[in-house]
Formats: C-alpha cells, structure tokens, sequence
C-alpha cells in the first residue's frame, strides 16, 4: 500500500464517515506502524461509536495508489501531461469564458455530487447560478434522492425530513419500503434491530420485491410486484380513511387537498382484494399491513432507492406521505415519513441548492422574490432565471451539442448513469471536459481533457448532512498529497480568473458562515420581512470563528440562537410539532398520487425485469471501497441473481457466466440463486465499472425513462432478456503484480492482501496451456521455481510460480466454473515461505491441512468465512446467532451480516437433521 500522506494528527481526530446518508461519527488516528486507526465515535448521535464495516475499513482505502496528484492536460495527440495548476485553472477558465462568450451561459454545465462537501457544493451553485447565469448545475444526488425533495416540497412545502433517528427507535412499528437497510444504511438498521430486541412487540415490517437481508429480522415481508407501490399506499389511505383511522382534527385543521387525493385512491385502491392482485401480494397480508398501521399510533415509514428510482418516483413519496398525513402520524415522536438518504451529503447539497431546479437555501429558481433574494445577498451580476436540464437531460444536450462544455466533480456518469452508452457518446463529443477527481483512471475520466487533483476523505475539511438533518464536520488529519487541492479553492480559483467577485474566503469556516447567513437572509414570518417564512435556518450558526467552526458538535436543523446573554445555540430534533408547515397558508397539502405503472414494461424480445442496487460492502463505482481486500472478499465479482426455475427456461446456470441485454446496452455477470428474487425478475449490483471488470457497467443496461417531477430515473424497472455467455475455459490468477488482461474474453479484478485476485474465462483454445500461462504471467524464465499440473482430459491445468520460497502467483483453470476455493490460495500470500505441505495442496488444488479452508467471506469486520461458521456451527453445536458471535465474533460489531448468520445456522442445522 503506497500511503505517503504526512499524518497531521497522531492524537486522533474526529470526523464523518463518507459513505452513506446515515452520517456516522468516526475517530482516525495514526498507529505506530503507520497504518490509520479506525474507530466509532462514541459521542456522535448518530452512530454512538458503531461502524458498518465500510466505515471500519476506511483506513484501508486513503492509500495514494492510482491517485490523481497533479494537474494534467491532454496534448495533440491525445496523451495526458503533467501541467502546473496556473495552466490547468487558466485553460479551465479560458475554456467556459470563450464558450459561455460565443455560446451563451446555458452553453456550459457542471456535474457534481453528494461526495463533495456543504463549502464546495455551495460555490459551485454560487457560481454557475449567480455569476455564469445559468442554471445547468445538476448532481448524482438526482439518480438517488431527488424524487423525496420533490415529494417533501410538493407536501410540505420545503424540502423537509421530519423525523430523527431516535424516533425509530420510539416507533412501535418500522415500514422500510424499497430498502435493503440492513446492507445499505446498517447502523439504522442496528439501532431498529436493539429497539425490538428489547421491546419485542415492535413490529418491523418490509415491502421489497426482493428477500433482502432486511426480511430476515422482520415481522412480515409484503413481497410486491416492483413499480405497484402507488397502488399499495393508495390502498391504505383509502383504508385508513373509511375503517375510522383518519384524525379528523389534523386533517382539518392542518391540510389541504384532501378530497382530490382520497378520491384518486378511491377510484382504483378501496378493495384491498384488487389493491392485494395488482401488487402481486397475498391478500390476508395485505389485510394485515393495513390493520396494523391503523392499530399503532407510532409508526415510521422509512423509504429509499426502491420508492424514489421511479418514473412514479415522486408519486410514490406523496402516497407514502398522504397516508401519515391523513392519519396525524406526523410532528409526533415515532411518527413520520422518512427519507433514508443515499450518500453523505446528499442533504447538504439540497440545502444550497445543488439541484438545477432548486436555489440556495431552500428557495426556487421559479420564484422572482427567491431569485431576488439570492442574487441580492451574493451581489451577483446575473441570476439563473429557469431551471436548469437535469442529469438525464443535460447529458442527452451534451450529445446533442447544446452544452459544450462540462465540469464533471467526485462522481463517475460513466459508470452510474442509465443509458450509460449516452454519456460516453455525449463526453466524446464534447469540446472541453473537465474532470475533478481523487482517482486518475476511471470511465469517465478517460474522455476528460482537463483532470483536476482533488482532495479526499481525510485531506479536506468542511461539514456534510446527514438523513436526519445532523450537520457533522468532516476533518482533516492527514495531509494534503501531491498537488490536489479542495474542490471549493479550485472553483473559486476558476471564478476568480474568469473576472467574478465574491470569491474571496479564508477557508471553509468562511463559506460556511455565508452560507448559514443566507439561510436567514430574508428568512422569516412574511407579514414582518416581506419575503418568505423557510424552515431550514442555520441562523444559530452565522458568525462562528475559525476555531469556533473547527470545534462544532453535531447539530440538527434548523438552529437557533436563544436571546439569552449566553446566546446558547439549539438544534432542532425533529419537523412539524407545531403543526406549521412552509406553504403560504402554513398547511400540508395531500397530493393526489394516480397509480400508473413502470414505462416499460417486459415483452416477448426482454421478458424479464432488471432491479438494480447495492451489495454489502462496496459503495458507489468502488474507486475507494474496492482497495480494501476486506471488502472485496465478501462479493467478489458482479452477478445476476435470478429465480432458479428462470435461469433453466433460458438456459443458463449458476455459476456460469450470462450475457444480460436491453434495448439500450449489455453486460455480462455470474448467475447466483439467492432465493429472494420472484420469477420474471432479476437483480444486478450497481459498482463494478470498466477498471474492474471487462464488461459489467449494468449502466449500459438502464432505461433513461425519468420521473417527471422529480427527473430521477428509473434504475428499478427495465425489461431485459438473459442468455448463456458462452465460453470454453474457466480460471482465477492471484498475483503480486498487476496484469494486462485485454486480451481475455472475460475477467474481474478483485483486490486481495498484498496480491490482486483475477476471475477469468475464455472462449479461446489453449494448446499448450504451460506456454500460454508463462506468457501470460510473463515468468520466461526457464529456471523459475514454477510448479504446475495438468489433466487434459478433465480439462484441468493449475500453476504456482514461487520466488524465494513465497509464493509469487498462481493460475487455475478448468472447463468447469466450480474452481478450488480462494480463500485458502489467498491466505498462501501472507506466508513468508511455503511449507511442503502448501505446495502439495498447491498441485492438488485443496489444503492439506483440515480447517485451512475458511471459506467465502461471511464477516468482513472479522475476517470470519462460511465454512468456519459452519464447521462451528456442527461440531460445537451452536443454536443462535449470539451463539456464533460469542464463539468466532462474526456478527459482533455492525451486524450487517447477522442476517446471513442466521441463513447458515438454518441450512447447517437442516443440513444435520436430514
């Protein structure tokens, strides 16, 4: 591991994970061996000192490998140069003024994302919004939240999440609804699992497609046909409506729009039996989801990525809403809609208008007084006076040659948007790409004509926002890396050079301040300031110094500052206590949701329908979480999971390759039965990208049908067809040198401990497969410690190069998938000599040794593999999951792959009384 960074801090420093929304405190020190210590910070709300096992690794993951350091350019032909930045920023600037000069302002975009900090998110919309004129600034938060902010803004007024994390565990029942929490939010998904271990009348119920990991601790799973969601809370509002569940009060005294929305729901949502056939449910489960959420006064319904990747995306919000409207289950503790936000600081670029349809501060571009507001408080030159094209959009005009140029920041289009081919199209074309980044190579990168060194986590500094609207600190306590740079600095430094003022800061504190200041400009009961009254106020936070920025605690918005001397600071816990919402009238509004199915739907050419999402251990299109071995090891490779009756109807195998298309692209993964998947659908994982695979960006795949409020796309729903990726060998390498693959058909780059671990497979025919390893591995070397076995009648061929008596790499192949275990070859790698025994094992592809084979990861925190679970589980007879934990510590510390625990202990157990 190449990690050079100068340590700022041996001490320890606080700060926040950068992964998901859940916003999780962590400690970072330096160890005496140099390596990054990481820790739960036991004060942070958030977490109270747990960590996922994502957040555990992160120490792994701040290495300089492959880093982008320095600022390059590409030449005439085509190659990227080393440049200093005052060329870089110069030809940066140089390029958006010509275009934006001879084009226009809506000639130019940027694309950013909820990887960036609160600071660098507001300078970017500062800049692009109120000095260029234009309102082309779009983020990847829109392929994961945008279809709450417009559900949150059509009901409320304002973008507003009502709820804290301890109301979850006030709740007496959970509703996750599209969410994978135990996997994808797991410390959330911890904090309702202790609730209901302690107060088991807790009911936790899931409404999935898939069995996730979720439904392994729930109550009752309501499998539903994906893209009936509207159908499912249509029904239940009409239920609660006429079964005697409506507050009356509330709605009548704090509500609109009642009438309209009960009458849609009416229409085609008052008999459950119709409501339990669309969604593909049974009906006495319905019944019963429906009885309980109007027998408990405490409920949350907790949504994410399966309610808002929709072209009914914001309906689906509104329905989910109008139901806790209807029934008063708001503004109360235990009660309320919840928005499970995706990445680390999705909420912070909502609040500074990151979006192209939104302003600063939670004010509208559609909006003259907002407008006013905005460009009066940054004393700007112009102001954007429409929304801008949103991600989809603004691509599709890239291609088109509407926008000329784009600055892309922290996120990889390549790789995560729909229709990924579009992108890559769109960025081939376009006259100036400029890309900021951490990471050198990625997709999108490669067609950059301009990369600009970024800092990352733990170099920079500034604030991020969590789900529950905590503002946390992000801190630095390692140094900046070559010549990368904040992101906020490099936009200012660009603005600066294209002849704006207003882009003079000491650092973040500073921007923080004027952000907190705008947020209360104007800000206000309309009959005292003549403007508007907004909820998000950080009023309590302007005026901080640099020191006092520096040492902030975690807080939750809006925060106000008393009147006291003391001037005490208060955040605010959770929304709407005082029934006052941010329409005109200070009421919410029901919204009539009419259900309408996905635009797409399958057919005789693509009979199936592709579900995307996350996997465990990996994040986004893994340029940071897959440097970690740890995580690498538990999902290794991509894959379809499928109905096993469906892989036999078109003819494919698992662990076989299959080759999966649609209309707009193709991919190729390994088939896998998990068991949670329903006949006519399949599901494939979201981070494997073009660095680590050979064709796995399931991108390709996506439909571009958009919601049409919200803009978000559809990643749930796109009909796709499977078949047989046909191949004549099958193999891995594991190997202490990178390796040039470009040549086989297929392969996955999986990082191991002090090796790189490769799956293969290849259509060519090997005629000498001795030649063809060496050649491959290139040891040419005639006297090289080399090991091999061959059965050409099996089609078997196993070869171990070994230096000095440790193993350098090793190949394995065969006609078959079922290859021997890597688990054992990979722990081979951290001996400093092989033993005669290895190298036997090495030759018969199986350890000699019993127990030397752990098996497929199971616990990442703990390095714990499946067979040593069940190998447990059988010899020493353990019946629960604490059981396990107490015995081997799987499970131990973020509990997201307790739910797996509990599946091994089942099938062993089955397995013993059969």
């Amino acid at each position: 591991m190449n990690l050079s960074h100068i340590p700022l801090s041996t001490v320890g420093t606080k700060t926040t994970c950068p992964y998901c929304g859940v916003g999780c405190g962590v400690r970072a020190s330096m160890q005496t061996d140099g390596k990054i210590a990481i820790a739960g910070d036991e004060l942070h709300p958030a977490n109270k000192g747990r960590l996922c096992v994502k957040g555990s690794a992160l120490g792994e993951t701040v290495d300089l490998d492959g880093r982008l350091l320095h600022p390059k350019m590409r030449d005439e032909h085509g190659d990227m140069q080393r440049v200093s930045w005052d060329a870089a920023l110069d030809k940066v600037a140089g390029g958006l003024r010509s275009i934006i000069d001879q084009h226009g302002p809506d000639s130019v975009a940027l694309y950013v994302s909820g990887q960036l900090l609160t600071e660098d998110y507001y300078i970017a919309n500062k800049l692009m919004k109120g000095y260029i004129g234009s309102a082309n600034i779009d983020t990847n938060s829109r392929l994961c939240m945008s279809s709450a902010v417009a559900g949150h803004k059509r009901a409320f007024g304002e973008d507003l999440v009502p709820i804290c994390y301890e109301d979850l565990e006030l709740a007496d029942m959970v509703v996750l609804v599209g969410s994978n929490t135990a996997w994808c939010h797991p410390i959330l998904f911890q904090r309702i699992a202790k609730a209901k271990e302690n107060r088991p009348e807790m009911k936790l119920v899931v409404i999935d497609p898939r069995r996730t990991a979720t439904c392994e601790l729930s109550d009752m799973h309501l499998p539903v046909k994906p893209g009936t969601d509207v159908w499912l809370f249509n029904g239940l509002m009409s239920y609660l409506a006429h079964r005697g569940a409506r507050d009356n009060a509330f709605v009548d005294a704090h509500t609109t729009g009642l009438g309209e929305a009960l009458a849609i729901a009416d229409a085609d949502c008052a008999d459950p039996h119709e409501v339990a056939r669309i969604c593909k449910v049974d009906v006495n489960d319905l019944l019963a989801f429906y009885e309980s959420f109007a027998n408990t006064e405490k409920v949350i319904t907790a949504f994410s990525m399966g309610v808002n990747q929709s072209s009914a995306g914001t309906d689906k919000v509104n329905s989910i809403i109008n139901c806790h409207l209807i029934s008063g289950r708001i503004g109360k503790p235990g009660t309320g809609p919840f928005s499970i936000t995706g990445q680390p600081n999705a909420m912070g670029g909502r609040e500074v208008g990151g979006l192209a349809n939104m302003l600063a501060a939670h004010m509208d571009l559609d909006n003259a007084l907002h407008r006013d507001t905005v460009q009066t408080f940054w004393d700007s030159p112009r102001m954007a006076d429409k929304p801008g094209l949103k991600a989809v959009d603004l691509f599709n005009a890239i291609e088109a040659g509407r926008i000329k140029a784009v600055w892309i920041m922290a996120t990889n289009p390549m790789v995560s948007m729909p229709d990924a081919n579009v992108v890559q199209r769109a960025l081939s074309k376009c006259e100036l790409v400029v890309a900021s980044d951490i990471m050198e190579k990625t997709d999108t990168n490669a067609f950059a004509h301009i990369l600009l060194p970024a800092l990352g986590w733990g170099e920079k500094d500034g604030t991020v926002t969590n789900s529950e609207r905590r503002i946390s600190r992000q801190r630095t306590f390692l140094s900046a890396p070559g010549e990368a740079r904040p992101d906020w600095q490099v936009i200012c430094d660009v603005a600066k050079r294209m002849g704006y003022r207003g882009f003079d800061f000491a650092g973040p504190h500073a921007i923080f301040d004027e952000h907190a200041r705008l947020s209360s400009y104007r800000n206000g009961p309309p009959q005292i300031t003549g403007h508007s009254h907004r909820l998000f106020n950080l009023d309590g936070l302007t005026g901080m110094s640099k020191q006092q920025f520096d040492e902030l605690q975690p807080i939750q918005w809006p925060v106000t500052r008393s009147s006291n001397a003391d001037a005490a600071v208060t955040g605010t816990a959770r929304l709407f206590g005082n029934h006052r919402y941010s329409h005109p009238d200070g009421k919410a509004r029901f919204v009539a949701t009419p259900p309408r199915g996905p635009a797409h739907l399958p057919d005789e050419e693509f009979p199936l329908t592709l579900n995307t999402g996350r996997v465990r251990d990996q994040w986004h299109t893994m340029t940071r979480t897959g440097k970690s071995a740890r995580l690498a090891d538990h999902v290794p490779e991509s894959f379809v999971d499928m109905h096993p009756q469906d892989a036999l109807r078109y003819g494919v195998r698992e662990g076989g390759l299959a080759r999966i298309s649609s209309r707009w692209g193709a991919m190729v993964a390994r088939v896998q039965h998990s068991g949670g998947i329903a006949r006519g659908s399949v599901f494939v994982p979201i981070h494997w990208n073009s660095q680590t695979a050979s064709d796995a960006r399931v991108g390709a795949l996506v439909n571009p049908v958009v919601d049409p409020v919200s803009g978000e796309p559809e990643f749930k729903h796109t009909p796709v067809n499977i078949e047989e990726f046909g191949v004549s060998w099958h193999g891995f390498i594991l190997s202490r040198k990178a390796l040039a693959l470009d040549e086989i058909t297929h392969w996955t780059r999986i990082q191991g401990r002090d090796f790189a671990r490769y799956e293969l497979a290849g259509r060519n025919v090997i005629a000498d497969h001795g030649a063809w390893a060496r050649t491959l591995l290139g040891v040419h070397d005639i006297d090289a410690d080399w090991l091999e076995y061959e059965d050409s009648t099996a089609g078997v061929y196993r070869a171990v190069h070994v230096d000095n008596d440790r193993i350098d790499m090793c190949i394995f192949l065969s006609k078959r998938p079922d290859l021997p275990s890597r688990a054992w070859l990979a722990s081979l790698f951290d001996k400093e000599q092989l033993e005669e025994a290895d190298r036997v094992g090495l030759l018969i592809g199986q350890p000699i040794e019993k127990g030397a084979d752990t098996g497929p990861t199971v616990c990442s925190c703990f390095g714990v593999g499946r067979n040593t679970i069940c190998n447990a589980v059988r010899e020493k007879g353990l019946k629960t999951v604490a059981e396990v934990t107490s015995c081997l510590k799987a499970g131990g510390n973020c509990g997201s792959c307790v739910p797996e625990i509990k599946k091994l202990l089942v099938e062993t157990q089955a397995a013993e009384t059969a």
